[in-house]
């Protein structure tokens, strides 16, 4: 079980940190102190707990959660702050528990107990994420969009970023091509160049290029997907060429 903190003032984060790792089994894979830089995180990691302030910079906790809300699959929220007068709004997007400050030592061993609790009867990865895996977290303005893997046209290498194209809109991930491919279905999903990633759905013509390699022309834009030399055998297998 994986968790992280999302809080800027250091000693509370500390305080917290020590206090989970006496009371429970529960790993902490990263902390924060910069909400922005958390959903940042969040969108190329997946954990099972974030213990989230309300009271943090560039993006407030109210606004990260809301966004983590849309995920595919959701991580539980422990909101963590000063101020009671949030709890309604917490409670509105289905957090797990809302911690006030400062800390008490015997309510956080509470907490963590039935979170552990709640966490060792979820559902297998597997079966948590047949459901909804054709969903893809895509990253646009800043927030996360869930879109349907079907939507997606390609995706192409950018430096150490993956820009991705559904019809209408282009997205950011910031995960490399080989760990944006490895999120997709496989059964659709073609790496036809050590750039590109192309929807076989999608393709309308499939045009002979130099050196018997392709280019592959999308329904609905105007732009063609390469084909690689070290591809192309694969790319015949599968399309019956």
């Amino acid at each position: 079980m994986r968790a992280i903190i999302v809080e800027d003032e250091e000693l509370a984060r500390q305080e917290l940190a020590y206090l989970i790792r006496a009371n429970s089994g529960i790993e902490i894979a990263a902390e924060f102190d910069d909400g922005l830089d958390a959903l940042k995180y969040l969108q190329a990691n997946q954990v099972d707990v974030l213990f989230l302030d309300i009271n943090i910079p560039s993006v407030d906790g109210v606004f990260l959660a809301q966004n983590i809300s849309k995920f595919s699959v959701k991580p539980h929220i422990v909101f963590i702050t000063a101020y009671k007068e949030h709890a309604a709004e917490a409670f509105e997007i289905e957090a797990f528990d809302y911690i006030l400050k400062p800390y008490n030592e015997t309510r956080i061993k509470g907490m963590l107990g039935k979170l552990e609790a709640t966490l060792a009867h979820r559902p297998s990865g597997e079966e948590e994420r047949n459901p909804v895996s054709n969903k893809i977290n895509l990253w646009k303005n800043e927030k996360i969009i869930v879109v349907d893997a079907d939507d997606i046209y390609y995706a192409s290498a950018q430096e150490k970023t993956t820009s991705v194209f559904t019809r209408n809109e282009e997205y950011s991930m910031g995960v490399s091509i080989t760990e944006f491919h490895g999120r997709l279905p496989q059964d659709r999903f073609f790496r036809c160049h050590r750039s590109f990633i192309v929807n076989l759905s999608k393709i309308k013509e499939i045009i002979p290029w130099f050196n018997n390699t392709y280019l592959l022309r999308l329904r609905d834009l105007d732009f063609e997907v390469p084909v690689s030399r070290s591809k192309v055998k694969e790319f015949r297998q599968i399309m019956r060429l």
